[in-house]
């Protein structure tokens, strides 16, 4: 019995099984895909509704229905060829393979996505000391979904908060604001602008060089960004 069950045993991809409902398939239409792949495996690449039917719950009539609607839904294909004078036909299961792993690569991507903010709200919770209000944890949604600014670009806009003393969100979102304005995505790039904003900030004027020994005590050149 045990060998009768393990012989021609058919590997099943497991990505179907977790996501058949996912992509729009019912039960019978996944069971529906099994048999056909078990048909393609033993070399039968174009089963009949009524050989489908033999192995299934549901009559030919009703299996004819579920391939017409897992064509007209992308699901299925009917391959074509011609060897000479003779023409057949076939089913691929191509199109529902790419769709499958269009949705991994999607729970993958939103995966990283939570765990990369996961670990930004973490991060601005240490720094503030509490945690984000509601307002603020909408703010950091909106820098990384509506604004695109990876999430290494808003923590060194946070880092350029801290070394300024001016933490608070209103700041750093006009950092933000001034980075994108300026084409910034890198953080080699933010270095360089934030450089570059400094100097020109500490040109020397007359009206500036009377707090130059007040200037000189500061660990480094700091700018307002909220003036810029």
């Amino acid at each position: 019995m045990i060998e009768m069950m393990t012989d021609g045993a058919l590997a099943i991809p497991k990505l179907l099984l977790d996501s058949y409902a996912e992509i729009g398939l019912d039960e019978a239409q996944c069971m529906m895909i099994l048999q056909i792949f078990k048909y393609i495996k033993e070399g039968n690449a174009f089963p009949t509704p009524n050989e489908l039917a033999g192995k299934m719950s549901c009559d030919a009539s009703q299996c004819s229905n579920h391939l017409r609607e897992l064509v007209q839904r992308g699901f299925l294909d009917i391959v074509q060829e011609k060897d000479g004078s003779v023409y057949s036909e076939s089913y691929s299961l191509e199109p529902l393979w790419n769709r499958l792993m269009s949705v991994h690569m999607l729970s993958r991507t939103q995966h990283q996505k939570i765990e990369q903010e996961d670990a930004l709200y973490t991060i601005f919770e240490k720094e503030f000391g509490r945690p984000l209000s509601p307002m603020e944890c909408e703010s950091l949604t909106m820098w990384m979904d509506d604004d695109g600014h990876p999430p290494e670009i808003i923590k060194a806009a946070l880092r350029e908060a801290v070394i300024s003393g001016k933490l608070n969100f209103r700041y750093i979102d006009r950092i933000l604001f001034d980075w994108k304005k300026n084409g910034i995505q890198t953080l080699d790039q933010a270095k360089s602008h934030g450089e570059k904003v400094r100097g020109r900030f500490n040109v020397k004027t007359p009206a500036r060089q009377g707090n130059e020994q007040q200037r000189k005590t500061a660990p480094f050149p700091m700018y307002n960004w909220l003036d810029n």
